[in-house]
């Protein structure tokens, strides 16, 4: 599951509007619409600072390897 997805099933699942995931997170609105909306470039302190209310964080993963399976 991408970032995205992860931040809008997460927002539902806990059943908060983007209006309250930004309180909550004490980010802006602006940031968690183009968070949802998948903005390339994002600050990733504001990012981790939303996936802590998941108890979630980024981290480094591995790339898919394509056609090398």
């Amino acid at each position: 599951m991408d970032l995205i997805s992860f931040v809008k099933s997460m927002r539902k699942e806990y059943g908060i509007t983007q209006e309250e995931l930004a309180l909550k997170a004490g980010v802006g609105l602006r940031f968690v619409r183009e968070l949802e909306q998948g903005k390339k470039t994002l600050r990733m302190d504001k990012v981790n600072e939303v996936l802590a209310l998941f108890d979630h964080q980024l981290a480094p993963v591995p790339k898919k390897l394509e056609n090398h399976e």
